[in-house]
């Protein structure tokens, strides 16, 4: 069926002018000028025989159709502007036009600073053809749509649609500064916990896990503290002394090699979840993802490796 539909340009003016209430602003934002902006919201009111606007002398507002009009419009105009860059980035891959150096890697904040981003010096020493830019973010991106290559997620490993690598499981145990140990008050058993500031992510629960398992629920129940939305600022916050975190072993085991955390118990709960590698399934053996691949596999084994390696838990 053939569609009747008004000129592109003259759709553009019309959502720009009632998204911006200024003829002005969607001028600006079209790189045109606002007579041209007139011209084709004119033309399309013209076209379709209703007004979308009342012209006021100061306050441009839409009319009843015109309100009913922006919001389709807007998601018509997104869907196109979606599928135009999802296409002409996947065919440009297969011409090899693309940057074919550069990988966009997304992660969550607290992954970046705590692990990947002090690895990351190995990487490209490794493959200096390659360009890679870190994103993050704590909100799950979608891959296609958002030129990412590949994505580094903290899960259950079901992404459907997407090709997963396994990288590694955690664990979660308390950590500390060896300052605030000496300092005191002692913490040679669980219930010693009571007399210091328990520090925590979003998700407390965790804590109330390990503190049942370690045979003090109660400290548990009514947890108080510090809290922090990410994870890297709590292992922060343990490591310039402020308290005790439970720290998941994947994030704290830099600090944990290089003295500037301790483990003052030895009890450690398996997390429910671990990390993965993901990328969109038809791109899997593109040369750079299978490099990034590779690379954080390697330090993945090395990370459980050092995990595995670490002293007992330090008693003061």
């Amino acid at each position: 069926m053939a569609r009747h539909l008004p000129p592109l340009n003259a759709l553009r003016a019309f959502e720009a002018a009632a998204r911006l209430a200024s003829f002005t602003k969607a001028a600006t934002e079209l790189h045109v000028t606002q007579a041209a902006i007139s011209h084709q919201v004119k033309s399309l009111e013209a076209q379709l025989g209703i007004g979308l606007f009342r012209r006021g002398t100061r306050r441009l507002t839409l009319t009843e159709a015109g309100a009913e009009l922006l919001p389709a419009l807007k998601d018509a105009l997104d869907l196109m502007d979606d599928a135009l860059r999802v296409v002409q980035r996947r065919h440009s891959r297969r011409r090899g036009t693309s940057k074919a150096g550069l990988l966009v890697v997304s992660t969550l904040d607290s992954v970046a600073a705590k692990w990947l981003v002090p690895r990351l010096g190995k990487f490209r020493a490794a493959y200096p053809d390659i360009e890679l830019r870190l994103s993050t973010t704590n909100r799950l991106v979608d891959l296609a749509r958002e030129d990412i290559d590949v994505a580094i997620r903290y899960g259950s490993g079901d992404y459907v649609g997407l090709h997963a690598d396994f990288l590694m499981s955690e664990t979660l145990f308390p950590v500390c500064s060896p300052k605030l140990l000496d300092a005191g008050p002692p913490l040679m058993k669980p219930s010693d916990l009571a007399h210091h500031t328990l520090l925590h992510d979003d998700m407390p629960t965790t804590w109330a896990a390990w503190l049942e398992a370690a045979g003090v629920p109660e400290l548990g129940r009514h947890l108080t503290g510090h809290a922090f939305e990410q994870s890297g600022l709590v292992v922060q916050a343990a490591v310039s002394g402020q308290g005790i975190a439970l720290g998941r072993s994947a994030l704290v085991i830099d600090d944990l090699t290089s003295g500037a955390l301790v483990r003052p118990f030895a009890l450690a709960l398996p997390s429910p979840h671990a990390y993965y590698m993901v990328c969109e399934d038809h791109r899997r053996d593109e040369p750079k993802i299978v490099a990034f691949r590779e690379f954080v596999l390697s330090e993945a084994m090395s990370t459980l490796a050092q995990s595995s390696s670490l002293g007992s838990p330090s008693k003061r």
